[in-house]
């Protein structure tokens, strides 16, 4: 008799089960696989191996598919919004606010569906099923659910370390653990993954063989894992060992990070994968609409939700290739981008006198425009099959310079520089010499105009020193252009969200002092 695990019984959030939709083609149309089967249900290498794909996009699309943007990019004052936009941006947010349980469901569907993997797949898995399958699926479950208590700490603080949702199931009462155990919990995954993760380099074509994550792709996490926890000599050795391995590289132009074709390049670490092709509410990227103008995207009636603020346009300089794929203004053109029905768009002001009036800008960066060729289909509420970042190559050269500086507020190591430059030689701009030192300042600039719109700016803040990062904050103009420069000021409780309401009523130990975590 077949005895099934519904993760949804868990007390977990699944309702996408694993739809896996994806950037690449061997990702699509798979069906749903929300219950897990233990008697001769994994006959084939296929079938293990597909238990993994959601992990690679869908079961991320709750978080992703609106509050992704929301909590990283109007926190940090890359964006501004009217719509969900006040609590955030004036760090009013309670804990009953409807934009909190999404992540932390998305994120606990992540943990308890590596748990089941981890904890039962080798058990379950007949004689057809490979050892080198199991043990790399096994290794992935490890990586992802590393990934989704990275997400969880650094949102919410000390949450629940779970290994076994049976027993969750059984006693779903359990207190909070404290952050250095889940950092260590996070570390302790990562490694087994780079032990036992396949490795590879990556093809410099990009394309579907390019999507899975690697010994590479743990190794890189781990040495940002480090960084976090001010290990700097860690992190720099294994930043280092993924740099000289080879794998990764950048992409020489920026631009074409962000083309649909280009999806799952040599720069990816690791991407969550979506597909318009598929009709399943957030299977599709919905960048073009929460950071689109409506006039770019298909199936939508709405767009640009989030628009850059004056801050973050101010931050990029003077000829930097970045501005023009990160944010558009009056007088830029895109030659490929279609936009109300026509190819090639010229952000004209005369033509689109009134669609910039809240900043004088808009995201470019991740927004493909209306459907083409190159961009594939867009789904029916207008998401695209376009990619998107979790880390790419760009955050490893700089968090290697940065764990050279370790904690310092200047490095003269010709090494973090060259690793600096890189970025910098990329973005057309000029580069460090020989006699003038990378400072923190620099650095932790460098990050917010490379990675601007991809979620990492309010991370980067939430690990200084919580008087710097207010002393930032505090000066960012977090006004529209119709209200003046207007200035908000974060207290230290405001870097990590409350606990959603609704999580601590079913489980009061939320609000407990965390506790110490029992490593197995």
């Amino acid at each position: 008799m077949k005895k099934y695990i519904n993760i949804k019984t868990l007390v977990l959030f699944l309702t996408l089960g694993l739809v896996t939709t994806s950037c690449s083609e061997d990702f699509l149309d798979r069906p749903s696989e929300d219950s897990y089967s233990s008697d001769q249900f994994y006959n084939s290498d296929e079938q293990v191996e597909r238990t993994t794909y959601g992990m690679y996009g869908a079961m991320w699309a709750p978080y992703y598919t609106k509050n992704f943007y929301a909590l990283a990019e109007l926190s940090s004052g890359n964006c501004l919004a009217y719509a969900d936009g006040p609590e955030l941006i004036q760090f009013k947010l309670t804990s009953d606010s409807p934009i909190l349980l999404d992540p932390w469901r998305a994120c606990f569907a992540i943990v308890a569906q590596s748990n089941n993997l981890i904890n039962n797949i080798e058990k379950d898995a007949t004689g057809n099923v490979s050892k080198a399958v199991i043990k790399n699926t096994v290794a992935e479950a490890h990586f992802f659910r590393a990934i989704a208590y990275f997400y969880l700490v650094r949102l919410y603080g000390p949450v629940p370390i779970i290994e076994d949702n049976l027993a969750l199931a059984k006693d779903p009462l359990v207190n909070t653990n404290r952050i250095e155990d889940v950092y260590t919990f996070i570390e302790n995954d990562l490694k087994y993954a780079a032990a036992n993760l396949k490795s590879k380099i990556r093809s410099r074509t990009p394309g579907g063989e390019n999507i899975f994550v690697t010994q590479g792709s743990a190794e890189a996490f781990l040495a940002k894992i480090y960084l976090y926890e001010k290990k700097y000599a860690d992190s720099k050795l294994v930043a280092e060992k993924v740099i000289n391995s080879g794998e990764f590289g950048l992409v020489p132009n920026f631009a074409d990070l962000f083309l649909t074709s280009k999806n799952n390049n040599e720069e990816s670490i690791y991407s969550w994968q979506w597909s318009g092709a598929i009709n399943t509410y957030g299977g599709g990227n919905f960048s073009n609409i929460q950071y689109g103008l409506d006039i770019l995207n298909d199936n939508a009636s709405y767009g640009a939700t989030y628009v850059p603020s004056n801050d973050v346009q101010d931050a990029f300089e003077i000829g930097d290739l970045r501005r023009k794929e990160s944010f558009m203004i009056y007088g830029d053109s895109y030659p490929n981008l279609k936009a109300k029905g026509e190819v090639g768009f010229v952000m004209d002001k005369d033509k689109y006198g009134d669609v910039l009036a809240n900043t004088g800008a808009a995201v470019k960066k991740y927004v493909v425009g209306q459907a083409t060729s190159e961009t594939g289909p867009a789904d029916s509420w207008g998401g695209m099959n376009n990619c998107n970042y979790i880390m790419r190559y760009a955050d490893l050269l700089l968090i290697h310079a940065e764990a050279i500086m370790a904690g310092a507020d200047e490095t003269a190591s010709p090494a973090a520089k060259e690793s600096y430059n890189k970025v910098r030689r990329r973005a057309g701009l000029g580069i460090l010499g020989n006699n003038v030192p990378l400072t923190k300042a620099a650095l932790f600039h460098e990050r917010r105009v490379e990675f601007a719109f991809e979620g990492e700016f309010w991370f980067d803040l939430g690990r200084l020193p919580r008087q710097e990062a207010i002393s930032i904050i505090s000066q960012q103009d977090r006004g529209f252009d119709s209200q003046g420069v207007i200035h908000y000021t974060p207290t230290p409780a405001d870097f990590t969200y409350p606990k959603p309401d609704i999580e601590v009523r079913k489980n009061p130990k939320l609000k407990e002092a965390p506790v110490p975590y029992s490593f197995k």
